[in-house]
């Protein structure tokens, strides 16, 4: 049988180790990437996850940079500017990646092609 004594001490041994652990974790933050590992697409059909590490052209399946992004710009983060694939622009941004992803999967005869496989709820 333990004592009350010894109950105390393993209780404030184990909180002071979250404290201790908690403090190292946000000490020492984990290096944002230079590239994006995945990107998340809201739509109206669902959302759309895209590992783009996986499709990258150093690792994964070759992807050039320049079959994706093919406007040069400083902000790439964004496809839907008001230059790019807004609203208003043709061709709009959902259109722009049904053609370009579809028919590299289509093309590559891999990955998906079907709504439900790439949008969900």
């Amino acid at each position: 049988m333990t004592t009350k004594g010894e109950q105390s001490f393993a209780f404030a041994l184990a909180a002071i180790l979250l404290v201790v652990g908690v403090v190292c974790y946000a000490a020492f933050p984990q290096k944002t990437p230079e590239e994006p590992v995945r990107l998340l697409f809201k739509t109206t059909a669902g959302k759309v996850l895209l590992d783009h590490k996986t499709h990258a052209a150093d690792e994964g399946y070759g992807v050039a940079c320049d079959e994706c992004h093919h406007e040069e710009q400083e902000d790439s983060s964004s496809c839907s500017g008001e230059d790019c694939h807004g609203p208003d622009s043709e061709p709009k941004r959902s259109d722009a990646l049904h053609t370009n992803c579809k028919g590299c999967h289509e093309d590559g005869g891999a990955g998906p092609v079907e709504c439900r496989a790439c949008h969900v709820m």
